[in-house]
């Protein structure tokens, strides 16, 4: 079969061109073929306007067999910028190997032009895919405090690559990038019209300043906390009053959060905020034991808990360093709490105990981050037992500090009110850990679970499908949805979120070392095959694998929303893509002599993650299971698992002592002078609201998680959207209306879950149920919803 690119002959081709300032514009032309020109497999574009447009589809009709579709989806540069025509191949996908001799030419060039050449800065209307490290993250020409180690290609700092921009080199620190303006991203990676309105650069990055500046107006100490719970209800109730507006309209901060304000009159502006759904339940909710433990299995963060596999619990860590590596959960503080077990061991052996363990992650940064003023960082760890409801009942909270200061190692063991016949002491001492040891899970879940995991160990499989596979490549097609705006949305944290200054360090205990640490992680923690839901759960012990049980995996805990309904989402994933590799890869064969498949695979594992690129656990790119499994794996990360811990951010970071990103002031007990002690004993609840959070950082955070948590009306949900080149194909099409299917069916299963009343972890007396993993959600913070990408 001859397919050529379309130049003639008498056809009606229509095209969608869509402008900036939402014009949108149906075109018609004519063209004329010789009769034996063959099939038609690609157009050359080419923009004869002054501005760029986009080129949403071209139908061409008049051919026998029907019409012939062509779904491009990218922006045209002006033939006066750019003087390459742009290349659109039909909808028919091929492999390299099946590719029409008329179209083989234009594959490989159009991936050459994607490529680039690695030199020179590059401009917002480039289609450049690249890599970089992580050298844009300080502004040492601001001011030399901002100056941050380079993430990425040392052997100090390992880490995934970014997307190349190309910028100069700070004058400063020449290992640096200059501070811009904006951060490149290629042009057909920006957020679409819709998304831009709702989330847009300057909502967030001039947005956020814009709180920082009309709080700063309000609260003239950035220090202030909340002087009673009373304060941290008016957020809800009577909101913050803004400066007045300015004689040109609306303030900076009320045209990019719009949903934030309210004006009750015309020269009244407020920052108000909704309250979280569990708050709207249960007022009191935060207090609860049940609550904590609960949250570890179906809140925002359940990527951390683990089985306790051994006794006692030891640091890995140097002791001659960090102090005795023995920690201080003893059996005696244990033992009389596990009912029904007579001794650890036997709790151990039946699976009972578990543990939030941050000790060896945070421990060796406690030092350097309390040399900054306004946060106390401790190692942690967090025993829990589970009772014979299925529940999580916390047992013991302990806290590290290193030798430090000409002081030797502290540590102390907390535990829950219930095992302190509730005195009053131990009961505030008790709080007053939980509030550190959930300042640790926020700072691990927003750097580890959260960005490492989703965002930053995406990117590099982005930049490499677009590099190293057509646009006509089936697993191109199969991935596409998956890679939707994750590249903008990553610019904007580069610019806002994790850089110096920015939100992470401005209100998370880890501050200035919050991108170290999880470049330590990126090191210790990460691989690729346990990014998958089942080997993720094996590996924190919690499933076993089990043929005779659903997903061939028996929980170690029965009721874990989060494993239960993910599990469901995996399946459900992995057949769709099971079906759709095994019709176009029917053998062994065909994957091995896949030359851009293999390019693809070999540029993940050696550039995008390359300082890991020697590791074992790497998977081979052999068969059809292999392709499956790497497929499967990249498309549940960058859809249920990011959901998963995105888009619940605000209902339980919305309320600042359910969720504190930072815990400002140290243990009561930890060396206290005498003022200090009697002043704890004297007003408790004036030491835990001096450590929560400051009013800036509490109000910084809830903007931040509130635009976070908010689906745009444009989001592309998985099993609803789907890629035209799917359709193309009956084989395609049908495995697709059956992964659809699957997908409502799900949400029916997670429905009537969250109505049985023996789930306790998801159902009960102001309970929030758990709808994380329900595929499908309409627009807002609706607390449902897995969308294809990583789009927020």
């Amino acid at each position: 079969m001859k397919e050529r690119t379309h130049r003639e002959r008498q056809q009606k081709v229509m095209c969608t061109k869509q402008r900036q300032k939402r014009m949108r514009l149906n075109m018609r032309s004519t063209f004329e073929l010789p009769v034996d020109f063959g099939h038609v497999g690609a157009v050359l574009v080419e923009n004869e306007d002054h501005k760029e447009v986009f080129l949403k589809s071209i139908v061409l009709d008049g051919f026998p067999n029907g019409p012939v579709h062509f779904t491009c989806d990218s922006w045209i540069q002006p033939k006066s910028d750019s003087h390459v025509k742009r290349v659109f191949f039909t909808d028919k996908l091929y492999l390299p190997s099946q590719t029409p001799t008329g179209l083989r030419l234009l594959r490989e060039e159009e991936l050459v032009l994607k490529r680039g050449n690695g030199e020179g800065e590059r401009k917002s209307t480039d289609r450049i895919y690249d890599y970089d490290v992580y050298n844009d993250l300080g502004n040492p020409d601001s001011n030399i405090d901002l100056k941050r180690p380079v993430l990425g290609g040392n052997k100090q700092y390992p880490y995934p690559r970014r997307c190349r921009t190309g910028r100069k080199r700070s004058d400063a620190d020449p290992l640096s990038e200059k501070k811009g303006s904006s951060f490149y991203v290629p042009r057909d990676e920006v957020f679409g019209e819709t998304k831009q309105t709702q989330f847009t650069t300057t909502a967030i990055s001039s947005g956020l300043s814009a709180v920082l500046e009309s709080l700063d107006v309000i609260l003239s100490d950035q220090n202030l906390g909340f002087v009673s719970f009373e304060d941290i209800d008016t957020l809800y109730k009577e909101g913050y009053q803004l400066p007045p507006l300015q004689a040109s309209g609306l303030n900076l901060l009320q045209r990019v959060i719009p949903k934030l304000i309210s004006a009750a009159n015309d020269s009244q502006n407020l920052l108000r905020f909704d309250a979280p759904e569990p708050l709207k339940r249960d007022k009191f909710f935060w207090l609860s034991d049940e609550e904590f433990a609960r949250e570890t299995l179906a809140g925002v963060n359940p990527y951390s808990i683990e089985l306790v596999k051994e006794w006692p619990l030891r640091s890995k860590l140097d002791p001659q360093i960090y102090g005795p590596p023995e920690s201080a959960i003893t059996r005696q503080v244990i033992e009389p709490q596990i009912i029904g077990y007579s001794t650890i061991e036997e709790a151990i052996q039946e699976k009972k105990l578990f543990m939030l363990d941050y000790h060896d992650l945070f421990l060796p940064y406690v030092s350097k981050v309390r040399e900054i003023k306004g946060t106390a960082l401790y190692g942690s760890r967090t025993l829990f037992f589970l009772t014979e409801h299925g529940t999580l009942k916390p047992l013991a909270i302990e806290l590290t500090r290193p030798p430090m200061d000409g002081k030797p190692q502290w540590k102390q063991v907390f535990t829950s009110a219930s095992h302190s016949s509730s005195h009053s002491t131990n009961l505030w001492l008790w709080r007053l850990a939980k509030a550190h040891v959930l300042a640790h899970d926020s700072g691990h879940h927003e750097l580890i679970s959260h960005w490492l995991r989703t965002h930053c160990a995406v990117e590099p499989f982005i930049i490499a499908t677009h590099r190293q596979l057509s646009t006509m490549h089936p697993i191109y097609r199969l991935l596409h949805p998956h890679l939707r705006y994750t590249m903008d949305i990553n610019s904007l944290a580069r610019e806002v979120l994790i850089s110096a200054n920015g939100v992470i360090e401005t209100a998370f205990s880890t501050k200035n070392y919050s991108m170290e640490i999880s470049s330590v992680a990126y090191d210790q923690l990460w691989q690729f095959d346990l990014q998958a839901l089942p080997n993720d759960l094996i590996s924190r012990g919690m499933a076993v694998v089990d043929p005779n049980a659903p997903h061939g995996l028996k929980l170690t805990i029965e009721d874990y929303p989060f494993a239960n309904d993910g599990l469901l989402i995996w399946d459900a994933i992995k057949q769709w893509v099971t079906e759709y590799v095994n019709h176009y890869y029917p053998s062994p064969s065909i994957i091995e002599s896949d030359q851009e498949l293999q390019a693809w695979w070999t540029e993940i594992r050696t550039v995008g993650h390359g300082d890991k690129s020697e590791e074992p656990w790497w998977p081979n790119l052999k068969t059809p299971k292999d392709l499956i499994d790497i497929i499967t794996t990249i498309a549940w990360v960058a859809s249920a698992h990011h959901a998963a811990v995105n888009f619940a951010q605000y209902a339980y970071g919305g309320y600042v002592p359910n969720r504190p990103t930072i815990a400002r002031n140290k243990m009561p007990t930890e060396d206290p002078s005498k003022e200090e002690w009697e002043k704890f004993l004297n007003n408790p609840e004036q030491a835990f609201l001096e450590g929560l959070p400051s009013q800036i950082q509490s109000t910084l955070v809830m903007v931040v998680l509130n635009l976070l948590s908010d689906h745009s009306s444009d989001e592309e949900y998985i099993g609803q959207y789907v890629e035209p080149s799917w359709v193309e194909n009956p084989t395609t099409k049908a495995a697709f209306e059956r992964f659809s299917t699957k997908l409502k069916e799900i949400e029916g299963i997670i429905d009537s879950r969250n109505a049985n009343c023996n789930l306790k972890n998801r159902n009960g007396a102001g309970v929030v149920p758990y709808e994380l993993m329900k595929p499908f959600s309409g627009p807002g913070i609706t607390g449902k919803g897995v969308p294809y990408s990583i789009s927020i």
